[in-house]
Formats: structure tokens, sequence, C-alpha cells
């Protein structure tokens, strides 16, 4: 019977029988809408009419704070705040205003209380904006849309009431074109779909003429700074969703006085395996964030969990982070404040927020029995003697008091764990968790941007009620969406399988997309930081085909990866009557289209080495190179030779002579001559399938050549264009008598690539 009369009640403000059924099931707004009603009744009487009771239910479901609950209600109630604009602007403003008292004037003067919109200014500013787009109007008539003509008006007339600005519209609309014919009742064409393949071209196209990196990251630092509307610092309270306290507007008065309001955001990475290209986007965000408003970044280690950190990790990340070209502010570790959270576990105990119990096992497991354990001072010397090592690992388990937003109920605080730490060593046998020490470390040090991927959005209303639980600053946890790629295993825990059966090498196999992996294959982190800068940042999650990668990488390199011949598969070719008793020296610019940029030697002799490819003795149609008849230029010699005798067999070569001066050659090929002996390693994807199953074999050429490279082969990384076949990097594994390259992506995207 109670929900019956709750019903009605609900009907009898103007809501639909549906919308009434379906906000009784929603607790904590069905209480304020009762609330908001009763007190509402107070001055209108027992009878609210349905404009009262939507502005009613609109405040009960959307406000944040629910002090402001009984002036809010007031002003409905009075007709102060009597249309929807009224109600958002009114929401809005105490929203940012959480102190007491409300300046009632300034409060009106915000809200357009009292603001009168006469019929003839509704006229006037309708009038504008029809004659604003008059040449457009004649000529669309009613296929015209409208709506822009009452949006001008409505952003002329704040407070107008919508109803009013759509028949002053209709009327003059009507008056402008005349009644509708025939053709106005045509159907305006749909644009057709682009379809996803269409989408991805040009996107590539835009990544591919997007400029120097420079203007991209500018362009990443401006969407940082001004598309993503944070708060300020010390202005926490105007997130959405916010949880104030008595003490909050004192701890953030703390925390200006210690940052001087400077931005401050971290990395929180957990040493538990290599960053990958997710985590590129993640250090783009919150270096780039701070960077664009002048502000600090912290990276943080979180490692609270002994068995899953590994020593070699953590310089590990701090490179990568390097290798993108960020400096933290400072290196920090959660176990730096292993002290302080264990005392504030203690204070928990003490305010009732916590308990000490066995580990509850199993799905959905029932409510703990030692929740509500009397005296506390029984539940402190527990504590203690878990922390003195008196329990076994599974038997003693911290819990805190709150049900989290996935309904998820008392989230643990500690457990037990017989582990050596790799900083502490053996003080501590119980370990902290992230639900509890994540937003603990943002408040000491003094973080107001927690920047964090959305599968740590459940933790939202831990990591608030926690800080304001312990009564210290609370920070903001803002959600984004991860980065993934199609073909690739963008996860620690896959990679460290794939890592762990030997599907791979280790973390750095090429075709990884581990951070490590991709400066090996030679990608340069200008290249990846473009990437991320093009993915932008969007609370949805991301997944990019890996084309659009490489072609950031390929747009970076082209300007910088200097130029070389070289051959994978050779064709021995003989030059008969050489002009020279020796081999030349030929001057090879190091990047053809700006000379500027320096020259190397190559070796120019009698025998050279073309690509196999590029010879053969019957052609097809088309075919342009090296054939019967068919002579071909040699790059940057001048020389253009023409076919005299092939020699068969398994070591069969080519015999050429140099072609009459009138010969004109349909193409130059590359070649090498005194050639250096090398591996080449042609990685292919990992997996060939959008979601990853079974991994593929590596593919390498063994007999790789290269006529000469500019100031030498250099150090491991060091990048290069092999000219007409891709451009490549020194791999580590090269060492003096062995060059080993490595094929970062082909000159142009492979449209038959899989």
């Amino acid at each position: 019977m109670a929900a019956l009369d709750s019903l009605l009640f609900f009907t009898g403000l103007g809501l639909s029988e549906q919308k009434a059924r379906e906000t009784l099931k929603n607790q904590t707004p069905s209480a304020q809408l009762r609330e908001a009603a009763t007190q509402a009744q107070q001055t209108l009487g027992s009878t609210i009419d349905k404009a009262t009771g939507t502005l009613l239910y609109g405040l009960a479901s959307r406000v944040r704070d629910t002090r402001r609950l009984s002036f809010l209600v007031s002003c409905i109630a009075s007709k102060k705040t009597h249309t929807e604009p009224r109600l958002s602007a009114a929401l809005d403003y105490v929203r940012s205003h959480p102190l007491d008292p409300i300046d009632t004037a300034d409060f009106e003067q915000e809200c357009g209380v009292g603001v009168t919109v006469t019929p003839e200014q509704i006229e006037e500013a309708v009038e504008a904006a029809i004659n604003k787009h008059r040449p457009q109007l004649l000529v669309e008539r009613y296929r015209f849309n409208v709506g822009l003509l009452m949006g001008e008006a409505r952003a002329v007339l704040k407070w107008a009431d919508g109803k009013m600005i759509k028949n002053e519209v209709d009327m003059q609309v009507l008056h402008l074109l005349g009644p509708k014919m025939e053709a106005d009742l045509e159907k305006k064409p749909k644009v057709a779909k682009v379809q996803l393949e269409e989408t991805d071209r040009t996107a590539k196209d835009v990544i591919e003429n997007s400029g120097t990196a420079d203007q991209t990251l500018s362009l990443m630092e401006q969407l940082r700074g001004e598309a993503l509307k944070f708060h300020k610092p010390g202005e926490n309270y105007k997130t959405p969703g916010y949880v104030m306290t008595p003490h909050t507007t004192n701890l953030l008065k703390q925390h200006l006085e210690i940052t001087g309001g400077q931005v401050r955001t971290q990395l929180p990475p957990e040493p538990n395996g290599i960053l990958h290209i997710g985590h590129a986007k993640a250090t783009n965000f919150n270096f780039g964030y701070a960077k664009a408003n002048n502000g600090i970044c912290f990276l943080c280690f979180d490692d609270t969990n002994p068995e899953k950190k590994e020593a070699k990790f953590f310089p590990a990340i701090y490179d990568m982070v390097a290798w993108l070209g960020y400096t933290p502010y400072r290196v920090t570790y959660a176990s730096d404040y292993f002290d302080q959270l264990y005392a504030w576990a203690v204070e928990l105990i003490r305010r009732d927020l916590a308990y000490r119990g066995e580990e509850l096992k199993g799905r959905n497991p029932l409510p703990s029995p030692w929740r509500d354990r009397r005296p506390m001072e029984e539940s402190l010397l527990l504590f203690e003697a878990v922390r003195k090592g008196k329990f076994s690992e599974g038997e003693a388990t911290l819990w805190m008091k709150l049900v989290m937003e996935d309904g998820k109920m008392d989230p643990v605080a500690y457990l037990v764990k017989y582990t050596p730490h790799h900083r502490t060593g053996d003080k501590w046998c119980i370990y902290p968790t992230y639900d509890y020490t994540h937003c603990l470390c943002d408040s000491i040090e003094h973080i107001p941007h927690s920047l964090c991927t959305r599968e740590f959005q459940a933790q939202c209303s831990s990591y608030f009620w926690l800080c304001n639980a312990l009564d210290v600053c609370c920070p903001v946890q803002w959600e984004y969406g991860r980065l993934n790629l199609h073909y690739a295993a963008v996860s620690q825990r896959k990679a460290l399988r794939l890592v762990a059966t030997g599907a791979v090498r280790d973390w750095d196999d090429p075709r990884l997309f581990t951070l490590k992996a991709l400066r090996r294959r030679g990608f340069p982190p200008e290249g990846i930081n473009n990437f991320c800068a093009w993915v932008g940042v969007a609370v949805a999650q991301t997944t990019m085909e890996p084309h659009l990668l490489e072609a950031c990488v390929r747009d970076v390199l082209n300007d910088t990866a200097p130029r070389a011949m070289a051959v994978l598969e050779s064709q021995w070719v003989i030059i008969t009557k050489f002009p020279a008793a020796k081999s030349l020296d030929i001057q090879v610019p190091n990047f053809p289209a700006d000379e500027t940029k320096g020259f190397h030697q190559v070796p120019f002799a009698p025998i050279v080495f073309l690509e196999r490819t590029d010879f053969k003795e019957e052609p097809e149609p088309g075919f342009k190179r090296l054939a019967w008849g068919q002579p071909v230029g040699l790059r940057h010699t001048g020389y253009v030779i023409e076919l005299q005798r092939v020699v068969k067999g398994p070591s069969g070569c080519v015999t050429c002579r140099r072609a009459d001066a009138g010969e004109k050659p349909k193409t130059f090929i590359h070649w090498v001559s005194q050639p250096l002996m090398c591996q080449v390693r042609l990685y292919e994807r990992l997996f060939q399938h959008k979601n990853p199953e079974d991994p593929t074999s590596i593919t390498t050429r063994g007999g790789g050549s290269i006529s000469g490279l500019p100031c030498g082969p250099g150090k491991p990384f060091n990048e290069f264009q092999f000219e007409r076949l891709g451009y490549f990097s020194v791999d580590p594994d090269s060492h003096q008598g062995k060059l080993v390259f490595n094929r970062t992506v082909t000159l142009k995207e492979d449209p038959g690539k899989v």
C-alpha cells in the first residue's frame, strides 16, 4: 500500500506513471523528490501544478549538495525559479558557491530572478536572426533548420520562454515564405554515411599531413588547456559528484598555501612490466596537461604488492618516460608512505570506519560477521597483532566500511603477505591495497588532478570517502578512456604471458607494442607522441588501427632518417669496360630532397649488386627495370647500363655495358658495391586478427647488404631510410663485424597487409 501511495503522490506532481515507477526504484532521488514536494506544499498547498512538479523532479534528480535542497525548493515555490533555464542556472550557482551563506542578491542576478522578457523583445530577436539567414532561408525554404534561428534568439534573450520563441519563429517564417508548397514537403536528401575504411583513410591523411611535431604537440597542449574544463587548483568542489565536509574549505586552503595554486599531476605505473603504447597516452596526458598549465608531474610507482614487483622494471619505466621526452618533477614510491598509511589505518579503526576480519572467499560473499565487532579497542589490538606477524596469510584482512559505486561492499585496505619488499625488506608483513593507497598518496603529494583510465572508475566512491573519512585534503579523480590497438596485445598482463611462454624473446621484441619494443623497432618518440596527440583524450575507450601509428612514425622519419642504398636479395652484375682502373667514390646526398643536409661517400666498382626483382630476362608487360633492350640508370652515378650477357647457374651473374649516350632509361634503380654485409629483420604482425589470438613467427633476411651509411652505422636505434625498401633501425644485437637492422615501417602503407 505504501508503494501505491508513493506512486500516486509522484503522478500527482505531473510525472507519468512510467517515470514515477522508475524514480521509486532509485532510493536517493526518490527521497529527495518527496522531501522537495512536501516542502513546496507548505507554500503552494496540497495541489502542485505540473510545471512546478516538473521543476521539482529536475531539482531532485540533479542536485548534488543536499544542503541546498531547501533553498532551491523555496525559489521554485515562490516562482523565483519558474523555468528550466533558471533552474539550470540555479544548480550551477550553488555548485560553484559551496560556502554558507548564499549571497541572495548575487544569486538572483545570476539566475535571472525578476527578469521579464517582453513579446516585443522576442519579436525583435527572432527578426534579427531571420534577417541574418534570409538568403539561405529563401533558397532552402521549409527545409532550413529553424533550430538555428531559435538558438540565436535564445542566446540574446537568455531567460525568454522557449515556447514563445518557437511560436514567434514559426509565425515570422510563415510570413516570409508563405504556405508550404509541394516541393517543401519533399524530404531533404540524406548524406551518405562514411564507411569506416574511408574514415581511417581520412584520419591517416590528416596524420601524414599534420605538419611538424611541435605544431601537433602545441595542438595537444591547447586541447588539454582549453577543451578539457577541469577545476582549477583549490576549486575541487566544482567537480560534479565531489563530496564536501565541514573540513573541506580549510583543507583546500591549506593545499593552496603549499602548492601556490600550481597544477600537479602524477603518473602512477604499477612496476610489474614495461610500459606499452597505452601508457604512452597516459604519459602524454599527465605530463602534457601539467606542462600546458605551467605545472609539475610526479612519477609515483605503485609498489604496494611485493609479489608482483621486479627491480628491473623500475629503471625501465623511468627510461621509457625519459625517452618520450618527459622529466618527472620527483620520483616517488607508495612505499615511501607506508608508515603514514599504517597510522591512518589505525585511525580508521578508531573512528569505527574499518575492521579486522578473516579474508572472505568466493563471489559476492556474505557481509563479514566481524563488521560490528565491539569494543573498538579489540580491533586495534588485533590489527597491531597482525602487523607484528601473529597471523598467517589469508587469516586476517583489514576492511573499510563503505559500499562502492559498483555495489562492492567493504573494499580491502590491508592484506597479510610474508614477502620481502624491494625497498623496505622484511619491515612489513602487511601491505596496503590500491583502493586504500591511491587517493591517500595523491593527498600526501597534493595532486589536485588525479588522471586515470576508466577501469578505476569504480574506485571513485572509495577515493572521496577515504580522504573525507580521515579529514585529509581530497583531490579529484578524473577518468579517461584507454588507448588500444587492433592486432596488438596492449596489456602488461598479456605481454607478460607472451614473454613467459616464449612466444616472444623478451619485453623488447619488436613485434610487441611495449615502448621498449617500439624503440628497438625504430619508432621515434616524436612519432608516438604525435600519435597520442592526434588520438586526443576522451572518456570512451579508443581502439585504433596500427597503420595510423605507423603513419605518424613515417611523418617524423621522413624528416630525420638519412637515406642509404641497400639490397636485400641481390643480383650480381659485372660492368664491362668500367671507366676507371679502381672503384670510384660517389657523393650521395643524405636527403636527396634537401642537399643542404650533407652528403656521404659510396664506392662504385665494376661489380655491383641490384635487387633481384629489378632484373628479368622475360619481363611482364609494364616492367620498367633491367631487361633485354631496356637500359636502366644507376642512382646518383649518372651511369646508364644495358644488358649484355646472362650467365646461368647457382652463382649466375649478369654482364652489362655502358649504354649509348642517346639511350634514355625508363627508370633509375638503387644498387650497392663493395657492400657492408648485414642481417635485416623484417617483422610481421604478431597477430593476424584484430582481437589477438595465436602469435605468428618472426621473419628475417640474413643476406642483406648496404653500399654505405651516412656517418657510419652509428649506435643502436640509429634510423635510416633504405631507398625503395623502408625505414630501418640499428638493432642492439649489432657488434663489430655484424650489423643487424630492424625494419621500422615500409615507405608506404601496404594495402595488402592483413
